[in-house]
Parts: C-alpha cells; structure tokens; sequence
C-alpha cells in the first residue's frame, strides 16, 4: 500500500503552528516553486506554489491538511570577507549583484573565484568557512537581487 505524496502549496516566511517537520535547504534550493523535496527525517513532500518564492530561514511551507514544515537555511560553502573597508567592500559585492549576508564585523558570499581575486586586490581579509547563508533579500521587496526588473 502506498501513500499519497503530502502537497504544500502556501508558503509563509514565519510560523503559525509548531512545526510538524523541518527541512534544510541552501540558498539556492531555497528558490522554487514546484519541486519534490524530503523532510530532514526523509519523508518526501511535493512543493507546489503558485509562484516562485524565495523562502526564508525560519518561514513555513503549509501542507494541504494545515502541518507546517520550516525552512532551515543549510550550512553551505561561502566566503567570509573582512577588513578596514567593509563598507567599500559591500558596495562592490553589490555592485556586482551578488548576494551578501551583511554583519556588523564581516560580509558572507558564496565562493566564486572572481569574487574573491577582486576582493583581495581591493585588500579584503578573506576566509572560507561553512556555514548557513541568509543574504539580504532585493531592495524592490522581492527576496533576490537577480536581475533590475522593478
């Protein structure tokens, strides 16, 4: 006997009940719309929404009978960077449409080799760490710096 596949289509960027399940996604699998995933305890789960969305650590995908399973941002390879100009060095990142997690004392970025030579010619402080990766969404209220479509 099989079961029927579980469907979300509603996503929320924060709770209204306490999680059935959690599932861990890295950035990019943090971008969908309809796509088969499985719970961190590996039960599978059909995502169906009715637009692309960029879902936020902590939000929630709400299945079709109301249980609620939570974004967790999964730790993924990045680049750490700092130094005496971190303001200077944001606006590059920026001005390259890369997305950052912006921090009081350091910026995070996915690792990208041309990213990085740039930064250290600007003398950017760089090291590689693993960890979870929640850049800031896009300055038009969409969740993404892709692209400049307003």
């Amino acid at each position: 006997m099989t079961s029927a596949i579980k469907t979300a289509r509603i996503y929320h960027n924060h709770p209204h009940t306490p999680a059935y399940a959690q599932v861990s996604l890295d950035y990019d699998g943090r971008f969908l719309r309809r796509k088969m995933l499985a719970t961190d305890e590996g039960e599978a789960f059909l995502v169906d929404l009715a637009q692309t969305k960029s879902l936020d650590h902590g939000g929630v995908l709400v299945l079709e009978d109301g249980r609620e399973i939570e974004i967790i941002a999964a730790p993924e390879d990045l680049l750490e960077i700092s130094g005496d100009h971190l303001l200077q060095l944001a606006w590059h990142i920026g001005n390259r449409h890369t997305p950052c997690q912006i921090e009081a004392d350091r910026l995070l970025i996915q690792r990208d080799h041309v990213i990085r030579d740039m930064l250290t010619k600007l003398g950017a402080d760089i090291r590689e760490v693993v960890e979870p990766f929640t850049p800031e969404g896009g300055a038009y209220g969409h969740g993404r710096t892709h692209g400049h479509t307003h």
